[in-house]
């Protein structure tokens, strides 16, 4: 298969896609067993913004009794990605190309994550795929603890492609 074949190929996968159309995107994810087993609770405030919490249970409790460092960042990983993709549509393809995280300080009780990208952002990058083909771009978010304090620095390097 051809690369441009692959690319146009690009979709979400039909078991997500029925998951999703069946359960709600919300609960889609809590059924997805590392979500499930890690206590990962995602939730879709409107179109632009995610809300992603996780209270601190036995199985995502590391060997000092505070939130697994993999859980943490597990809680993270896919949310900028799903909100460009919803947003951007299915013309361009969004993958994730890197991330890091910073531990700030051990993570206890429920902690939260927010990811947001505003309408602007997605006006930006139609604008600027309608002159080059892809684009790679940066978000942040952070952990928090029930305190408000940081609990951990997140960083998302997303590549996206128009496809038409």
């Amino acid at each position: 298969m051809r690369h441009r074949e692959i690319l146009l190929e690009y979709k979400v996968h039909p078991l997500w896609q029925f998951l999703e159309q069946t359960y709600g995107f919300e609960q889609a994810f809590r059924m997805f067993k590392p979500y499930e087993g890690a206590n990962i609770l995602p939730r879709l405030v409107d179109k632009n913004t995610m809300v992603v919490s996780m209270p601190l249970i036995l199985s995502n409790t590391n060997y000092v009794g505070t939130h697994f460092g993999g859980s943490l960042y597990s809680m993270c990983d896919p949310f900028f990605m799903f909100l460009l993709m919803m947003n951007l549509g299915k013309d361009y393809m969004v993958w994730d190309k890197g991330a890091k995280i910073d531990f700030v300080k051990p993570g206890e009780g429920t902690v939260t994550a927010t990811f947001h990208i505003p309408n602007s952002e997605f006006e930006d990058i139609k604008e600027f795929l309608k002159k080059e083909k892809k684009t790679v771009r940066t978000y942040e978010t952070e952990v928090v603890g029930e305190d408000g304090k940081t609990v951990a620095k997140i960083t998302k390097d997303l590549y996206i492609r128009r496809l038409v």
